[in-house]
């Protein structure tokens, strides 16, 4: 699945934490899961406003979950509005399908002072390997000139979108010409997922900037 393959990529194998600003982190994984229904056919997005085109409930739940809450909210279209509502759970639902599927585990650790964290995170040396190989699949595609399907496409237009790019291409900085592929690759998406992307760097770019402040 899209946001789950982006939320491996945006936290770290061996800790279970975040790469980027939490904030970041749950506007890439609630613009991932909006993605995933732009791919099921369920809804599309044109001139920043989303729209149902497809009630039907997807096999997947956390999908279904998030459908009927736009079917049930048709009102509100904006896209960024969605983003900053998704986003608030995005990590926690994408974290528990994904513990659904044995790709991580609920670990607990002791802080300082008694307080403790709840992390969802690989805790196998199978789950660290596949967690690992989300973005190092993605780099050795880079690398090679693969070409990439829709979904491997709107996974990289998120990692660009929410700065996650210097971790995916971690030891390939010899490979510049993979930088300035990057904006075509995005430019080849359907519209709708390209203004998905579009939306959630602008989205990103603002709610740091407020973080700033």
């Amino acid at each position: 699945m899209l946001a789950d393959q982006y939320y491996l990529i945006a936290h770290e194998d061996r800790t279970g934490r975040s790469r980027l600003h939490p904030r970041a982190t749950g506007l890439g994984l609630a613009a991932a899961l909006l993605a995933e229904l732009v791919l099921e056919g369920r809804i599309g997005i044109d001139d920043g406003e989303l729209f149902i085109i497809d009630q039907r409930p997807p096999r997947d739940a956390l999908e279904h979950d998030i459908l009927d809450l736009l079917c049930a909210q048709q009102q509100h279209r904006d896209v960024h509005t969605w983003l900053a509502f998704l986003s608030q759970d995005a990590a926690l639902r994408v974290a528990e399908r994904l513990m659904r599927v044995g790709a991580v585990e609920l670990v607990t650790k002791r802080r300082m002072l008694g307080t403790t964290q709840t992390l969802y995170m690989p805790n196998s040396a199978r789950q660290r390997n596949a967690a690992a190989w989300a973005s190092t699949r993605v780099a050795n595609m880079l690398v090679r000139g693969m070409e990439l399907n829709v979904t491997d496409r709107m996974l990289v237009g998120l990692v660009v979108a929410t700065g996650l790019t210097r971790h995916v291409m971690y030891g390939f900085e010899m490979y510049p010409h993979i930088y300035h592929a990057l904006p075509s690759m995005i430019a080849s998406l359907p519209d709708d997922l390209r203004e998905l992307v579009e939306c959630t760097e602008s989205a990103v770019g603002s709610a740091l900037a407020v973080g700033r402040r």
